[in-house]
């Protein structure tokens, strides 16, 4: 007999395996309520690793001393169902060094539960945004974790079963493992498209401000260059230890993305570099590379934006970069530039600093 979800949940467990009500399969173990509960010492709030808009996370210890992370989703909200049916859908197809595992699921007693492998270096957002935490981070690290996530990416959008965009990639839905290597989680967002399959509309714009595209936050449409986009303000984001959005600069009222794009017109790009950089490194010409890299992936048109496999190849070589016209979303207040606005071409050669060492 199988076992149907209350509240018309699209899920059915039947003998040990959980299936759709569309009659798909999905290859993912089921944990049951008691062995959860028992390995979180019953949702303990000492348990808790994070909290968010679908649920709260735990750390647990299984039986055999396996270390994983419990995503409790919220039982009232709608939201958190859509994102149980994405997750359990989207991820066990995808196996990728650069993405989160999901170990299995539970759906008993109205629970729904994620069950994914447990991360002991939290969050990329804990390190690159706090003030302490930020000097574990050297340019070398930074660098593994900006490639990283674009070869994470770029097995979404071209390499696995399914074109996968995430839509809702940002510095605290990256998690780090215990090399400080990075992994992509939190699918609950995700589309997924078949190999001839456009990009695509909705009236229901999720995600995060600040790392949504323009053609996205105001049209609602979305493709692999949506991720692009949100990508690049990462990048700029784990360079400048700032956040895009509620970034404060006494000259101006722009956010960090038009601060970026402010000081690489005024050949001033030292400034925008995260002092702990500066301090521990001594590659200034990378460290401007990959800004330029991140200003090209946060250009205001998708079709002026790189695909993934391209922006790859800029971090991993030395070849010639294009030049950057204005991003996207540069100004908090989302004002539209005046025609004719500044677009000097630079080029890293153009880019003049005397010293590398933080003011």
């Amino acid at each position: 007999m199988g076992f149907f979800f209350p509240r018309g949940n699209p899920m059915i467990r039947f003998f040990g395996k959980v299936k759709t009500l569309a009659g798909q399969e999905l290859d993912l173990p089921l944990f049951s309520l008691m062995q959860i509960a028992k390995a979180t010492d019953n949702f303990s709030e000492n348990r808790q690793l994070g909290k968010g808009g679908f649920g709260t996370v735990y750390k647990g210890i299984l039986e055999d001393g396996q270390e994983i992370a419990v995503k409790r989703l919220s039982k009232d909200s709608r939201q958190g169902l859509d994102e149980f049916m994405n997750e359990v859908s989207c991820i066990p197809k995808l196996q990728h060094r650069n993405l989160v595992t999901l170990l299995g699921c539970c759906i008993e007693e109205e629970e729904r539960l994620l069950i994914y492998e447990y991360l002991p270096n939290k969050s990329l957002d804990y390190y690159i945004f706090d003030k302490k935490m930020c000097r574990s981070l050297n340019w070398p690290k930074r660098f593994n974790i900006i490639v990283g996530i674009a070869r994470g990416l770029l097995y979404l959008h071209q390499n696995s079963r399914l074109k996968i965009i995430h839509r809702d990639l940002k510095a605290s839905n990256v998690l780090l493992d215990h090399e400080m290597n990075p992994k992509i989680s939190d699918f609950g967002l995700a589309r997924t498209f078949g190999e001839s399959e456009t990009p695509a509309s909705t009236t229901r714009v999720v995600g995060t401000h600040g790392y949504m595209s323009p053609e996205y936050a105001f049209d609602g449409l979305f493709s692999v260059k949506s991720d692009v986009y949100s990508f690049g303000v990462s990048l700029l984001e784990i360079i400048a230890g700032k956040k895009n959005r509620g970034f404060v600069h006494p000259d101006h009222n722009l956010n960090l993305i038009g601060h970026v794009w402010k000081r690489y017109t005024e050949c001033n790009l030292l400034e925008v570099v995260d002092s702990v950089i500066l301090k521990y490194s001594s590659d200034q010409h990378e460290v401007f590379r990959v800004i330029q890299i991140g200003l090209l992936c946060v250009q205001e048109y998708p079709e002026d934006r790189p695909c993934m496999s391209s922006t790859i190849m800029m971090l991993t070589s030395d070849g010639a970069l294009p030049i950057p016209k204005q991003p996207g979303f540069f100004s908090e207040k989302r004002n539209r530039p005046e025609t004719g606005s500044s677009r000097k071409a630079l080029t890293l050669n153009t880019i003049c600093v005397s010293s590398f060492a933080p003011r």
